[in-house]
């Protein structure tokens, strides 16, 4: 790339970032396919364009950003979760398990038990447990925020609202953590319509 073409895919990139943040994911999404245009090596890497997809309702589009990205981040939690709720908002929970991706190496608490729960082989109760672990101050507070933000997630996914909403609200509340992932609890709650705590 040009110097000015980096510029350029940089710029789109912020501007992508702020858009997502204030909820608009067509106007983040336009801003990323640009960014993508000027540097085509940059889909793969592009996670945070899938996570505007699942919030576009483009969950077709989002489970191929999510798989894209798996060839070059073999080994995030996170991104198997987002490919997972893709699926299940496809199909089902149930295809979405079939065709889960395997995380062995993500050693970020509690992503262990979060992949669990979402291969169907955790539960609700193992991530809280884990979250509450080996940690305090900051890290506690981002532990805990990580749980809440894909218990609520996946409360969703299987379609129970209510558990959805308090999880999801706790993380973008009480827990909320001023990185990328904390601001997607919040973006979220106002997705939804739910209030969030100052």
């Amino acid at each position: 790339m040009t110097s000015r073409s980096l510029k350029a895919a940089e710029s789109s990139m912020e501007a992508g970032t702020r858009a997502f943040m204030a909820g608009n994911m067509g106007e983040a999404l336009r801003q990323w396919d640009r960014q993508i245009a000027e540097d085509p090596s940059a889909g793969p890497h592009h996670w945070q364009r899938g996570l505007a997809l699942y919030y576009a309702g483009r969950y077709k589009e989002g489970r191929v950003q999510f798989e894209e990205h798996q060839v070059v981040n073999s080994q995030d939690v996170e991104n198997a979760a987002w490919h997972f709720l893709c699926v299940a908002k496809l199909e089902s929970p149930e295809a979405a398990r079939r065709v889960f991706i395997p995380i062995t190496a993500d050693r970020r608490v509690p992503l262990k038990e979060i992949h669990a729960l979402y291969a169907g082989k955790g539960t609700a109760e193992a991530v809280l447990a884990a979250a509450e672990r080996s940690a305090t101050g900051e890290a506690l507070r981002n532990q805990r925020c990580y749980a809440r933000l894909y218990l609520g997630l996946y409360s969703e996914a299987l379609g129970d609202q209510a558990k959805a909403k308090e999880h999801l609200l706790l993380a973008a509340g009480e827990y909320r953590m001023d990185h990328y992932m904390g601001k997607v609890a919040v973006v979220h709650c106002r997705q939804r319509g739910w209030t969030v705590p100052a």
